[in-house]
């Protein structure tokens, strides 16, 4: 369903923080619009109220995520329902920007812009996003980046489900710790066997 590329929304919010290296990019309301995108005319009403409604939203999206990944598909989606009762949202029919052969427009499915304010709109979008994106394809294709210290969250979009990592940033560098982590035990096996045998008497 093409109302899954909504999920994204709920991926970038999720990912203005890195918890484990105490950062945080959603610290002014240019960050909010900068969320949205250059298309979106909500952005523009964007306020210093809607960083603090979209950190709130943020913290509740992240443990969606991260209950999925752990395995409680039940907890994943009473925390979505919950952010789905708070921020409802409505579909709606478009055509703009697309055009068939003939000219005529393309009708597509968008979800509408009629939030009270800015931070409610992404909040909704997000949340209803990430839902199509939970039913359509399956609580186990959200994921948390398992690269530390990165704490991303990401969704598994590989036909054979084995997404584990944000990035190939991430992926690469998880790879490499683990390579580096196989040579040194390798190492210490090595040292171990090259130590002499104890002598009977030296026991």
């Amino acid at each position: 369903m093409e109302l899954t590329y909504y999920a994204d929304f709920a991926v970038r919010l999720v990912n203005t923080e890195e918890p484990a290296r105490g950062e945080d990019a959603l610290t002014s309301v240019e960050a909010v619009r900068e969320l949205f995108g250059p298309s979106r005319q909500a952005a523009r009403r964007a306020t210093d109220t809607d960083v603090t409604r979209l950190r709130a939203v943020r913290t509740r999206l992240r443990a969606v995520f991260s209950a999925a990944a752990e395995g409680d598909e039940v907890r994943a989606v009473d925390l979505l329902n919950a952010l789905l009762m708070e921020y409802p949202c409505s579909p709606q029919i478009a055509g703009h920007e697309f055009r068939d052969e003939q000219g005529s427009p393309k009708w597509h499915m968008h979800l509408a812009e009629n939030a009270a304010s800015a931070g409610a709109g992404y909040a909704a979008i997000a949340a209803m996003g990430l839902a199509f994106s939970l039913t359509d394809l399956g609580v186990d294709r959200l994921g948390i980046c398992q690269a530390a210290p990165c704490r991303n969250a990401y969704l598994d979009t590989s036909t054979n489900r084995s997404r584990r990592y944000c990035s190939d940033r991430c992926a690469t560098r998880a790879n490499v710790a683990a390579y580096r982590a196989r040579k040194r035990l390798e190492s210490g096996r090595t040292a171990d066997s090259a130590q002499p045998a104890a002598a009977p008497g030296d026991r």
